[in-house]
């Protein structure tokens, strides 16, 4: 199938609400104009310096998605146009993020990445520092950023109970934040991003609101 056919029937089995965002890192811009001609305009990418050159090349009303792990000293490349960044993953970086959308007069929407696998690899935030960070006069301090949800990548498993679990966590924690109002975040803390090619749908039935999607739209690497 095209890409086209691929996106079209993924977006066709979600539910009113949730977002699909096409995961674009390595593959060449004509793949993803091919994409956008079909309409499509909500691109992942995990680094810095390909989501740069790809700003650069396409067309600018696309909505760039920063999934990938963002170092501090990388923050100034992205700030002037990134739409979202999902994988905050310390106060940290945050602050630099704060720091760099103020220089561009902008406000940057932020997913806070929440630590749900049960692997090393991954990285996030523990619920603990979460409620700790959202509390806490620094956060609340920073007034170019913008939190609207929590982002999760599940154990890398053949075991979906195990990755249910996991994103069923991430769901609780999400809704105990709405519920209590922690860290005063309103009506804009609304997205949850998890799930991927291979776990989408189990993620979608758990309350994912965004489903980050690389080789089922643009086949494997």
């Amino acid at each position: 199938m095209s890409i086209q056919q691929n996106i079209l029937k993924i977006s066709e089995q979600l539910p009113e609400g949730v977002q699909l965002v096409a995961v674009s890192k390595f593959k060449p811009v004509e793949m993803l104009m091919e994409a956008y001609e079909a309409g499509f305009k909500v691109f992942g990418e995990n680094y810095v310096q390909e989501l740069v050159e790809k700003y650069e090349q396409m067309p600018k009303d696309i909505k760039w998605n920063f999934i990938g792990h963002l170092q501090s000293n990388k923050v100034k490349y992205i700030a002037p146009f990134v739409s979202l960044i999902h994988s905050v993953d310390s106060f940290k970086l945050l602050k630099e993020i704060n720091k760099q959308a103020e220089k561009n007069e902008r406000v940057i929407d932020c997913l806070l990445q929440v630590y749900i696998a049960q692997e090393d690899t991954k990285t996030g935030i523990d619920e603990a520092e979460l409620f700790e960070l959202l509390k806490s006069e620094a956060f609340l301090s920073l007034k170019n950023i913008r939190i609207v949800g929590l982002m999760g990548m599940s154990t890398f498993t053949e075991n979906m109970d195990q990755v249910k679990t996991e994103f069923k966590s991430l769901k609780t924690i999400f809704d105990k934040i709405r519920e209590e109002n922690i860290g005063d975040l309103g009506a804009d803390f609304k997205e949850i991003s998890m799930g991927m090619s291979g776990d989408w749908p189990l993620a979608v039935a758990e309350g994912s609101t965004m489903i980050r999607v690389g080789s089922a739209i643009f086949g494997n690497r």
